[in-house]
């Protein structure tokens, strides 16, 4: 029997509702499952903790996230900054990674689309290097590093190895960004010398834009930089029908932080109304790295069961009200886990 540690950052607007839900879900395999079980940390970070503690990610938090193996981190607000970038660097989670994917009964402009974002998540614009040269003049400095565009790479052929296509679409601007995206281009052809079996494409980030609208299909695995990777991932999300299903994880070499793509929706904060299927797909991409980093197959396997669930709903058109639907975010998730109860656990 294996226990692990979970921190559960609550965050702001929906935040709250969207992480009763993914501790319910928790406590429902910790008691059911034969050998799976889970101690939560729940800690508290964001708007509401700036206006509580002074700081957005209290010294307390982070201490707590330290000490765990993962984190799940519902929306935060206006502060999302000073909260997910910290934490991003101090764990060094270098890979962010982001699927899309068709629903049933959920309308979108395509389908059958199922590819996944990777994208660097230390370099790039997002460093924060800005500077005033005058009054009237904003430099902003980009750094990319061939160290950081290797190991994305490598992390993004070691998904697309484990995917049936096993196909990689490197997108950039190198016709601009003639020397950071070229050095970006030059160390992803490197690493994919030692994936003969991964086809290996390149494309500019306005075709790859274009191309996710006209033929997302196309698309299995992206591999870009940050910010390119920040706003392909959101298209990418939305092209499948929306943003409130889209999961992301950040992962590192011995830590990785699972949250909800989507923002804190503070118009539908309370209203009880909030798709927590994101958080949910969070989680069972949780379940995915602790049971690989873990080597634990049943975990592996419960993570496959929570998105098997996930498919049914849809596909019996069981939809929370924000995207069309007739039931709550409370009912929502307890169907999920009713559902979760026939199909078994570990």
């Amino acid at each position: 029997m294996t226990t692990y540690d979970i921190s559960l950052l609550v965050g702001d607007g929906i935040g709250p509702e969207l992480s009763d839900c993914v501790e319910r879900v928790l406590h429902e395999i910790h008691d059911r499952s034969s050998c799976i079980r889970f101690t939560i940390g729940k800690v508290e970070a964001g708007d509401n903790a700036l206006k509580n503690f002074g700081k957005a990610l209290p010294d307390e938090t982070f201490e707590k996230i330290k000490e765990s193996q993962a984190c799940l981190k519902s929306p935060v607000g206006e502060s999302a900054a000073d909260v997910v970038l910290v934490l991003r660097r101090y764990f060094d989670l270098y890979a962010n990674v982001r699927p899309s994917k068709n629903y049933a009964n959920i309308d979108s402009i395509s389908t059958n689309v199922d590819l996944i974002t990777v994208r660097e998540n230390t370099e790039d614009l997002y460093l924060g290097w800005e500077f005033l040269s005058d009054e009237d003049t904003a430099i902003s400095l980009r750094k990319i590093s061939r160290f950081a565009s290797q190991r994305i790479a490598k992390h993004a052929f070691e998904v697309a190895m484990k995917r049936d296509r096993k196909k990689v679409t490197i997108v950039h601007k190198s016709n601009v960004l003639r020397i950071s995206d070229r050095l970006f281009i030059e160390a992803s052809r490197e690493i994919s010398k030692q994936y003969p079996e991964v086809e290996f494409e390149e494309m500019y980030v306005d075709a790859c834009a274009m191309e996710l609208i006209r033929r997302p299909t196309r698309f299995d695995t992206i591999l870009t930089t940050n910010l390119f990777g920040d706003i392909i991932s959101d298209e990418a999300a939305q092209v499948t029908g929306s943003i409130g299903l889209a999961p992301a994880a950040n992962i590192g070499e011995k830590f990785a932080m699972f949250e909800p793509v989507h923002g804190a929706a503070f118009d539908i904060a309370g209203k009880n109304i909030a798709n927590p299927t994101s958080f949910i797909l969070a989680l069972k991409m949780m379940f995915d790295w602790l049971g690989q980093k873990y080597n634990d197959r049943k975990l592996i396997n419960q993570a496959s069961k929570v998105e098997k669930v996930i498919d049914d709903l849809f596909k019996a058109n069981v939809k929370t009200k924000d995207i069309g639907g007739k039931f709550s975010t409370i009912e929502f998730n307890q169907i999920l886990m009713n559902n979760l109860n026939e199909i078994g656990y570990e």
